[in-house]
């Protein structure tokens, strides 16, 4: 199970500005950081801001920044806001003799998209941006 093109190029994004939570950041400077084409970053960067996880500022010195603290936004928060996870609810293949009763093999699925949705909730983008590492949290250009 992995998570969307799209979540992945969200969350750098997210985490490149919770370096910069007090500056307005433009598309171009924020693309080329985050190594997302500038095209379909201003999607997810729309996407975050419908979700109330940045705004954008118009103008001379406008920019993108977070509405709330690195350490108040969550990975779980960012890929809810542009590509949710698929829990499953009822027997993908629609067998009627399972209604909402998950069968083995899917009910272990899920509990696994569970306990990745758990790591996600828990874990912020200050400390990703915290973390001790041998590589920052994005590439340097």
């Amino acid at each position: 199970m992995m998570i969307s093109q799209t979540a992945e190029y969200a969350l750098r994004a997210v985490v490149w500005l919770g370096g910069r939570p007090d500056e307005p950041v433009g598309t171009k400077q924020i693309s080329e950081a985050s190594q997302v084409p500038a095209g379909y970053l201003s999607k997810v960067l729309q996407m975050l801001a419908r979700a109330g996880l940045v705004v954008s500022t118009s103008g001379r010195g406008g920019g993108f920044r977070l509405t709330r603290r690195p350490e108040d936004i969550s990975v779980l928060d960012v890929i809810n806001a542009v590509d949710p996870i698929q829990r499953i609810r009822t027997c993908p293949l629609e067998l009627a003799g399972h209604g909402t009763e998950l069968c083995p093999l899917h009910r272990r699925l899920d509990d696994a998209m569970a306990q990745m949705e758990a790591a996600f909730a828990n874990s912020t983008v200050a400390e990703m941006l915290a973390e001790k590492t041998g590589s920052p949290p994005l590439c340097e250009l």
